[in-house]
This record gives structure tokens, C-alpha cells and sequence, in this order.
């Protein structure tokens, strides 16, 4: 068994083996804190953190996302390519994403987080500013490739951020608030598109001075969080006073703050780890759809009758149900501790959606269908949930950051599998793509009840079987694992 265990009663753990934040705690005592100076503390904390972090995720989706709106813009004609090829630039994005989750956490553990996701935030913003001047498949398809790898990090890189600033109970709100950019990048990228769709010149598309402008923001927010963004509460602009504050804020998480160094009994812990199939399951199901809402809806909105400005505008409102959704969805679960009701109520309603969309006749019941296209957005929102999951519910730091690799890995594999659903010879209803919609939102919603069962079983068996055992002090910070540390209880 590891060091770690070892550890636990053996009193303080070294820094190598423990956490980070344990040449915080053994400095002696902390100096008392008022609710009023946790409140000021995390207003601080919220200013410097989460509008990067929000910056970092609304981009990292409207930038992949730009080649939906630039699709009905005339891209495919104006670059020769065909609809398979088109489907394909959609796929191999999550390919080299899914490619790079395991290099990405290895570095993100061994480099400074916040500089390691600045970097890759300024080179996909370079790539997205080069779609500029494609004007092939073998340019484009490239430029993809590039992104995917870069894109990679920004996901887990915020999940590990938001774990080492936040308690559990304030973790779901803020997770919510950084992926509430997916909905705004929506309604920013639908006016974008219908904008851009009113230049007219020769030189340059539309579609080009699309890429081109939000390549170039993109690289400005990279800057901004190499910049501005802390990489972790002991390196932060704070006074000595406020570093240790926010460490000893989070000892209830029993998760840690950082550890870089890299623990292989952790790692096979964590593959071994029952919770992780299911969460993997739950990720991989619910993100099939996401293949139409990231991909197609603009594509299946157009074949509904509308030209290419209507679609533009008629795509908004699904950037304003995401919004909705995910706020309300994450303020619930941050209130009452309960992360799985909300996904499976948010899987309820796209598992509606999806069924306007696969079973309404066709040639006719534009309305009803227009409403489920609407309502699969609810699926999206059930994501940061259960990144809330694998935030909360996996201590160590080897262990945390494999999760979260694992779980992107997850998200990349639903996101490939969902485009090859939609194939030229199912235009334009796309009913098997509909139909698989329906399948899996269903499944993700069975496996997200099965997990919360789960959770409660593991957390009853412990509460009688270590219901004796006492509380080794600063066992928080000794980077142990959720099944290691014996006084780890599960959120549902």
C-alpha cells in the first residue's frame, strides 16, 4: 500500500508525500476568521478567478464551435469539401482532444496549472486566428487537429482550479458560472454569425473574418491568464494572513489543494475505482447528443425552411435555455448538496426534446420539432454537474487529475461518436441520429440513479464500519485518496 496510508497514523506527513498546503497548516496556529472575513476573502477569490475562468471556457466552445455558423456562411462551398468531410472536421477535433487528456494531466500536474492553461489557451487562439486562410480540406482538417490538442487542457485544467479554491458546497455554483459560457458563446455566436453574414466584400468571406476576429480575442484572454490567474493559493497575490484562510477553508473537501508529484498507486486507484465506470458511462451517453447540439443544430435549423440569417437568429434561444438551465441547475445542487436529481431532471427534458425531434412526421410539425431542438439543450447542461461529481467525489491529487482526464476522455469519445450518427443519406431529417439521441439520453439518466445508489450504499457501509476511528490531525492535507482517508464521505 502506499505511503500515504502509511501516514495516517504516523502523525504529520512530509511535503513530498503530503499536500502542498501542509507547509501551511504546520506553520502553527491560524489566525482566527470571521464570517465576514470568509465572505471578503471569497469575493476576492471570485474576482480573480472565475471571469478567467468563465473567459477561458466560453472561448474554448464558441472557437470549436465557430465552423457550425461558418458551415451555413458558405464554407463548405467555398472550400470545395463535402458533407462527409465536413462531419469529419467535426469528429477529429475530439479525436486528438480525447488523444491528449492523459500528456495534458501528466504536465498539468507537473507545471504550474494556471500558466499551463494560458499557454494553450494563446496557441488554440493562433489556430482558430489561421482558419483564416484556409481555403482547402488538407488546411482546415490541419487547423483542427491543432485545436483538439490544445483545447484539451482547458476542461480538467478548471475543474482542478475551481476543487483547489472552493469547499464542496461552493464548488457547483462556480462550475456552473464558467460553463455557463457554452450558453453565451451560443447566443454570441449565432449574432456573430448573422453579423458577419452582412459583409459582402470579395477579398475576405464572412466566415474568414469570423475565425479572424475571435482567433485573435482568444489569444488576448491566453495573455490575461498567464498573466493574472493564481496556480494555486500559496502562490497567490494574497497576504500571508489570506493564504491561510484559504487552505484551512477547505479542509471539509478532504481532497487537498496540490501535489506534484506524479503517484502511481493513485493512478491504478482510480482505474480501479467503481464510481469511475459509472461516471464514465454517465459522460459518455449524455455527450452522444452533443455530437447535434455542437455540430448540426444549425445545419438541422436551416432544414427546417429558414435561410442562413433566420438560422443564425433562430439558434439564440438555445444559448439562452443552456444558461438557464445550468445556473439553475448548479445554484440547486451548491443549496442541497444533491448533484444527481439535477441530472437526471435536465436528461428528463432533453429525453422530451429528442423524442419531438425522432417522432414527429415528417413534412410538417415545424413548431413541435423547433420546440425539441430547443429542449435537447437541457442534456448539455447536465455536464458540469457531473464535473461537479468528479471534482467532489475523488481525493488525491494524482487520483483527482487521472479522474478528470479520464472523464474528458469520456466527453471526446460521446462527442466523436455523435457526428457519425449523422450521415448525407439520413438528410434531412436525420432520424437514426434522433433516435440514437433518445437511447442514450435514457441511459445516461438510468446510470446517473444508479451511481447516486451507489454513493449512499459506500457512504452507510463506512459509517458503520469506521465509525470508531479517530480523527488524525491534518489528515486533510496528507494527500490521501477517497478510500484511503476513512472519514471521506460521498456528495449524490
Amino acid at each position: 500500500m502506499s505511503s500515504d496510508r502509511e501516514v495516517l497514523g504516523k502523525g504529520p506527513a512530509p511535503v513530498r508525500d503530503g499536500d502542498a498546503a501542509l507547509q501551511y497548516v504546520n506553520k502553527g496556529e491560524v489566525i482566527e476568521m470571521t464570517p465576514e472575513d470568509e465572505k471578503s476573502l471569497l469575493r476576492k477569490i471570485d474576482l480573480r478567478i472565475v471571469p478567467l475562468m468563465f473567459g477561458c471556457y466560453f472561448l474554448q466552445y464558441l472557437d470549436k464551435t465557430l465552423i457550425n455558423y461558418a458551415n451555413v456562411m458558405g464554407l463548405r462551398k467555398d472550400t470545395g469539401i463535402t458533407g462527409d468531410q465536413y462531419s469529419e472536421l467535426a469528429t477529429v477535433f475530439y479525436v486528438t482532444y480525447l488523444a491528449f487528456e492523459f500528456p495534458t494531466a501528466y504536465l498539468m500536474q507537473r507545471l504550474p496549472t494556471a500558466k499551463f492553461l494560458g499557454v494553450n489557451v494563446l496557441l488554440w487562439g493562433l489556430m482558430v486566428t489561421c482558419n483564416a486562410t484556409s481555403h482547402n480540406w488538407a488546411g482546415l482538417v490541419s487547423l483542427r487537429v491543432l485545436l483538439g490538442c490544445f483545447e484539451a487542457a482547458v476542461a480538467p485544467a478548471l475543474i482542478l482550479i475551481t476543487t483547489m479554491w472552493y469547499k464542496k458546497s461552493e464548488q457547483p455554483p462556480r462550475v456552473g458560472f464558467w460553463y455557463v459560457g457554452t450558453g453565451v458563446a451560443k447566443i454570441v455566436g449565432a449574432l456573430t454569425s448573422f453579423g458577419f453574414q452582412h459583409y459582402t466584400r470579395n477579398d475576405f468571406k464572412s466566415w474568414q473574418v469570423m475565425f479572424l476576429v475571435w482567433g485573435l480575442a482568444t489569444i488576448a484572454v491566453g495573455i490575461l491568464v498567464l498573466l493574472f490567474m493564481p496556480d494555486n493559493p500559496m502562490t497567490a497575490r494574497l497576504s500571508e494572513r489570506e493564504k491561510r484562510w484559504a487552505i484551512e477553508r477547505l479542509r471539509t473537501n478532504m481532497t487537498g489543494v496540490e501535489n506534484k508529484h506524479f503517484k502511481l498507486p493513485q493512478f491504478l486507484e482510480c482505474l480501479a475505482d467503481p464510481q469511475t465506470y459509472l461516471l464514465v458511462l454517465m459522460v459518455l451517453t449524455s455527450n452522444i447528443p452533443n455530437g447535434f447540439i455542437s455540430s448540426y443544430q444549425a445545419t438541422v435549423i436551416q432544414s427546417f425552411g429558414w435561410t442562413s440569417k433566420q438560422t443564425a437568429l433562430l439558434s439564440m434561444p438555445s444559448g439562452a435555455i443552456a444558461i438557464m438551465c445550468t445556473l439553475g441547475a448548479t445554484w440547486f445542487a451548491g443549496k442541497f448538496g444533491l448533484r444527481g436529481p439535477g441530472i437526471i431532471a435536465l436528461l428528463g427534458v432533453g429525453f422530451t426534446g429528442s423524442c419531438l425531434m425522432a417522432f414527429l412526421p415528417s413534412g410538417g410539425y415545424v413548431a413541435g420539432k423547433m420546440v425539441g431542438n430547443y429542449l435537447a439543450n437541457f442534456i448539455g447542461s447536465s455536464l458540469p454537474l457531473m464535473y461537479s461529481y468528479a471534482g467532489a467525489n475523488y481525493a488525491g491529487h494524482t487520483k483527482k487529475v487521472t479522474m478528470n482526464a479520464i472523464v474528458l476522455i469520456s466527453f471526446c469519445a460521446g462527442n466523436i461518436i455523435g457526428p457519425l450518427t449523422f450521415r448525407d443519406e439520413d438528410a434531412p431529417e436525420y432520424i437514426p441520429a434522433k433516435i440514437v439521441m433518445v437511447v442514450t439520453t435514457a441511459s445516461a439518466a438510468v446510470l446517473t440513479g444508479v451511481l447516486m445508489l451507489y454513493y449512499r450504499w459506500e457512504n452507510r457501509r463506512r459509517d458503520i464500519l469506521y465509525a470508531g476511528e479517530a480523527h488524525t490531525e491534518n489528515s486533510e492535507f496528507f494527500d490521501l485518496t477517497d478510500r484511503e482517508n476513512h472519514e471521506f464521505r460521498y456528495v449524490f
